[in-house]
C-alpha cells in the first residue's frame, strides 16, 4: 500500500497551483527585420510528410529563421506547435509539460488528460502521458507539428527513450521537426532507411548566391552590385552568420568590409560593439550570462533603467537580437555571439546572475531563480531559497524532479540534514526509492538530533517514517512496521500526540503486511477525526479511503466500508469527471474495494465490470500489492460470471506481479490461495462435465501449476517441500487422472481444462 499521509513539515491545500511555464517558449518566433524568404528550404517543409524532419547544422546557420518562416507561410495549413528549448528544460516532466502544452494550445484537439497525468507520482511520461497523447492524436484527424529547436541542449537519456517512443508509435495527425547542431540521439538510420526522414543540413541551409545579395541588401540598406555580393558569398560560404556581420560592416562603411571572413566574430568584437551606442553595447555585452532578455529583468540584473526601449532599438537594428513574442516583451542573443560578448564584459558575470535570481524569486519564479543562483555559484543562497519553497512552491507545482534536479547540483557541504529530508520527500513523489535513501543517509549522516521540520517533534521519527513509507518495498513490510512503531514511539515520547503522519504510515505499513485489521482500526480513527480531515486536499482524502477501504474489506468490516465509500465516494466522482484519476493514486484502491463489496454483495457482474476499468489504473500505482489485489479480486469476479478464461489471466498476470515485483509474504499467500480456489473450481466443473474422471488434490494442483514454469522435479520438490520421490508419485497421480503421458500434455490438458 501507498504510504498514507500528509506532505511532511507543512500544511497543504486543497488548490493545487499550475505548472510554471514560460509562455514565450512555446511561441513562434517572429521574423527578424530584413529577413529573407527562403521558399525553397520552406517548401521542403511544407511537403514533409515523415515522420521526422531534422535541421542540423552548427551555430549561425540560421536554424530558428528558417523554421520560424515557414511556421508562419500562410502555405503551411498544419498547426505548428512550437518549443524553445534551453538547458533547464533537460528534465523529463518539464519538457513534456512544454510539449503537452503547446500541442494543446495549437488547436485544443489536445485533453488536458496526458498533462494531468504528468503529476502521477513514480509514474513515467512514457507509461501514461504518452500513451494518452498518442490515443488521442491517433483519434484526430487535425494535422499537427511539434517543433524542438535547439534539441541538442538535452542530454538526459529519458526524453530521448520517451521522445523514440513516441516517434516509433506516431500517428498520422502528428510530425515532428527537430532543430539541433548535432544529429539527436533516436534511430535516425533506421527512419531514413525506412523513407520516414527528412533532412536539411549544413548544404542546404547555406544560402544562395541570390538570397545572400537579398540579405546583404536588406541588413546594410545599400544594393550592392552583382560582383561585390558574389564576393562576399563566396567568402563566407553562404554561412548565415557570416552574411548578417559583413552586412552590418557594409551598413557602417560600404566600402570597407572585412577582409578575412574565417575571423567575422573577432571582426564583430573589434568593429561592430564599438561601433554600437554605449548603451547598447553596455546591455549586450553585460547581459550575455541571460539566457533570455527583457526589460524589467534586464533593468533588475544590470541595475539600469531603459533596457526595454534599448533592446527595442538593437531588434530594429537587426544586431543579433531577435524578438520571441510578437509583443516584444522577451528577446534572445543569437547564442553564437553571447559567446563574444562574454569575453568582452568587465562586470562580474556572477553579480549579474544574481541580481537575475532576485528579479525571477520577485516575480514567483522560483524555479528560474534557483537555477540563476547555481549558476553564479550562489549555493548556500540556492539550497536555503529550496528548502524556503519546497512545500509551498515546488511539490504543489508538480516540480519535485526538478527540486531533485536542483539538488543533485548542489555542492555537498550545503545540504544539511532538513534539506536532505527535503530532497528525499521529492525522491519520494518522483518514484526514486533509491534517491529516497541516499538522501535520508545524508541526514543520518548529518546528525539529526537538533534539526527541526515544522510540525514534528522528533526529527528522527521524520526520518524514519519516511524511510518505511518510500524507501522499502512491499517485501520489506514486517520490517517497516517495526520502524514506524520506533518512529511513533519516539514521536510521542513525553506524552505528545505527535505528527498524525506517523499513524497513517503506521496503518498504511501494517496494511501492507496484510494485518488489515490493525490497519483499519488505527485508520479509521485518523479517518473520523474531522478537525484533521478538513486540512486535507482531495487527492489526499480519495487516498486516505483507498488504504482505508481495501483494509476494511480484507477485515471483513463491511458495513464501516460502506460508510467511508458514502463518505468519500462523492470526491471520487469528482476526481474522475475531472479526468484526475492518473494523477489520483488513491483512487485505484478505493475503486477495487467498492468492486470488492460489489462481489461480496452478488453483484458479480457490476464488480467485474468496475474492476476490469480500474485495475489498469491500478499499474500506475507505485505499490504492486495494490495491483495484486486487484486482479486476485478481478479473478474472482470473472469467474463467478463463468468467466473462467479471463479469470485464469488475472491469475496469471497476478502470478507475474508476485514474481517480479517485491511484494510482502501476506500477497504469496493470498496468490496461491486464489490459484488453488480456481484449480479446485475447474477441477470441479470438469468432472461434472466428464471431462475428468477423478478431481485433483490441492497438492496435485501446486505441482501442476509449477509445471508450467522450467524447474526440475527436484526444484519444485524443495520450493514445496517434499522429497523428488514424493514429487514422482505425485506427477504419476496427475497425468493418470488426466490421462496423458508428459509433462507438457499435463499443462496442455489442465489449461485446456480451466485447470490453470
Amino acid at each position: 500500500m501507498r504510504c498514507w499521509a500528509p506532505q511532511v513539515g507543512s500544511v497543504v491545500t486543497s488548490k493545487k497551483p499550475t505548472r510554471p511555464l514560460l509562455t514565450v517558449k512555446q511561441v513562434i518566433p517572429p521574423a527578424r527585420a530584413g529577413a529573407v524568404p527562403r521558399e525553397r528550404l520552406q517548401r521542403q517543409l511544407r511537403l514533409a510528410e515523415t515522420r521526422l524532419t531534422v535541421v542540423v547544422a552548427p551555430a549561425g546557420w540560421g536554424k530558428t529563421s528558417l523554421l520560424s518562416g515557414w511556421a508562419a507561410d500562410p502555405e503551411e495549413k498544419r498547426r505548428i506547435a512550437w518549443v524553445s528549448l534551453d538547458e533547464s528544460d533537460d528534465e523529463p516532466v518539464r519538457f513534456w509539460s512544454y510539449v503537452l502544452t503547446a500541442l494543446r494550445g495549437a488547436g485544443g484537439v489536445i485533453s488536458t488528460g496526458p498533462l494531468q497525468a504528468l503529476d502521477a507520482a513514480g509514474v513515467t511520461p512514457i507509461d501514461l502521458a504518452l500513451p494518452m497523447l498518442l490515443n488521442e492524436l491517433a483519434a484526430s484527424e487535425v494535422a499537427h507539428v511539434l517543433v524542438l529547436d535547439d534539441y541538442h541542449l538535452l542530454a538526459d537519456p529519458r526524453i530521448h527513450e520517451a521522445l523514440e517512443y513516441l516517434m516509433t508509435y506516431l500517428p498520422a495527425s502528428l510530425r515532428v521537426v527537430i532543430a539541433a547542431r548535432t544529429d539527436p540521439p533516436l534511430p535516425i538510420a533506421r527512419l531514413r532507411a525506412r523513407g520516414d526522414l527528412t533532412e536539411l543540413r549544413a548544404a542546404q541551409l547555406r544560402f544562395s548566391p541570390g538570397e545572400a545579395a537579398a540579405l546583404l541588401s536588406a541588413v546594410s540598406g545599400h544594393d550592392l552590385d552583382g560582383a561585390a555580393a558574389a564576393g562576399v558569398w563566396e567568402r563566407t560560404e553562404g554561412w548565415a552568420a557570416g552574411l548578417q556581420l559583413a552586412a552590418l560592416a557594409l551598413r557602417a562603411d560600404p566600402a570597407k568590409a572585412p577582409a578575412d571572413d574565417r575571423h567575422l566574430l573577432d571582426y564583430f568584437a573589434a568593429e561592430v560593439l564599438p561601433a554600437l551606442e554605449p548603451r547598447q553595447r553596455d546591455l549586450l555585452v553585460r547581459a550575455a550570462p541571460l539566457e533570455r532578455l527583457s526589460g524589467s529583468l534586464c533593468d533588475a540584473a544590470l541595475q539600469v533603467t531603459g533596457s526595454a526601449g534599448v533592446l527595442a532599438d538593437l531588434v530594429r537594428a537587426d544586431l543579433f537580437v531577435a524578438a520571441l513574442d510578437g509583443e516584444q516583451r522577451w528577446y534572445r542573443c543569437h547564442r553564437l555571439l553571447r559567446d563574444v560578448l562574454a569575453g568582452e564584459t568587465m562586470t562580474d558575470p556572477q553579480e549579474v546572475l544574481g541580481h537575475a535570481a532576485d528579479w525571477f524569486a520577485a516575480q514567483d519564479r522560483i524555479d528560474d531563480a534557483v537555477r540563476h543562483l547555481l549558476r553564479a555559484g550562489r549555493d548556500d543562497d540556492a539550497a536555503e531559497l529550496m528548502l524556503r519553497n519546497a512545500e509551498t512552491w515546488f511539490f504543489p507545482r508538480g516540480e519535485a524532479a526538478t527540486y531533485l534536479k536542483f539538488g543533485e547540483e548542489l555542492s555537498g557541504p550545503v545540504v544539511g540534514p532538513a534539506l536532505a529530508f527535503s530532497l528525499a520527500y521529492s525522491a519520494a513523489l518522483c518514484g526514486d526509492q533509491a534517491g529516497v535513501n541516499r538522501w535520508l543517509d545524508v541526514c543520518d549522516a548529518s546528525g539529526t538530533c537538533a534539526t527541526v521540520v515544522p510540525g514534528w517533534h522528533d526529527f528522527r521519527s521524520a526520518v524514519l517514517c519516511v524511510r518505511a513509507g518510500f524507501g522499502m518495498s512491499d517485501a520489506e513490510s514486517a520490517r517497516s512496521v517495526v520502524i514506524v512503531q520506533h518512529a511513533l514511539a519516539l514521536e510521542t515520547e513525553g506524552g505528545g500526540a505527535g505528527h498524525p503522519t506517523v499513524r497513517a504510515a503506521l496503518g498504511a505499513m501494517l496494511a501492507r503486511d496484510g494485518r488489515f485489521d490493525e490497519a483499519a482500526t488505527l485508520l479509521l480513527d485518523l479517518w473520523t477525526s474531522p478537525h484533521d480531515r478538513k486540512a486535507w486536499p482531495p487527492s489526499l482524502v480519495v487516498q486516505g479511503a483507498g488504504t482505508l477501504m481495501i483494509s476494511l474489506v480484507e477485515a471483513g468490516r463491511s458495513e464501516e466500508c460502506d460508510r467511508v465509500l458514502r463518505e468519500a465516494g462523492p470526491l471520487a466522482d469528482t476526481v474522475e469527471r475531472d479526468g484526475r484519476e492518473a494523477s489520483t493514486p488513491g483512487l485505484a484502491p478505493l475503486r477495487i474495494a467498492q468492486a470488492r463489496r460489489s462481489y461480496q454483495n452478488a453483484r458479480m457482474e457490476a464488480a467485474a465490470v468496475l474492476l476490469r476499468r480500474v485495475v489498469p489504473l491500478a499499474e500506475l500505482h507505485p505499490r504492486p500489492t495494490v495491483l495484486f489485489l486487484g486482479l486476485v479480486y478481478l479473478a474472482d469476479a470473472e469467474l463467478a460470471c463463468g468467466e473462467r478464461s479471463a479469470a485464469r489471466a488475472a491469475l496469471s498476470r497476478a502470478r507475474e506481479v508476485v514474481d517480479e515485483e517485491p511484494v510482502s509474504a501476506y500477497a504469496r499467500r493470498r496468490l496461491e490461495e486464489s490459484e488453488a480456489r480456481l484449480g479446485r473450481v475447474g477441477a470441479r466443473t470438469a468432472v461434472r462435465s466428464g471431462a475428468l474422471v477423478e478431481e485433483l488434490t490441492d497438492r496435485e494442483l501446486s505441482i501442476l501449476r509449477a509445471l508450467q514454469g522450467p524447474a526440475t522435479q527436484r526444484e519444485i520438490g524443495t520450493a514445496l517441500f517434499l522429497s523428488i520421490n514424493t514429487v514422482k508419485a505425485y506427477n504419476k497421480s496427475l497425468y493418470r487422472k488426466l490421462g496423458v503421458a508428459s509433462r507438457h500434455d499435463a499443462v496442455a490438458a489442465a489449461r485446456d481444462l480451466g485447470l490453470i
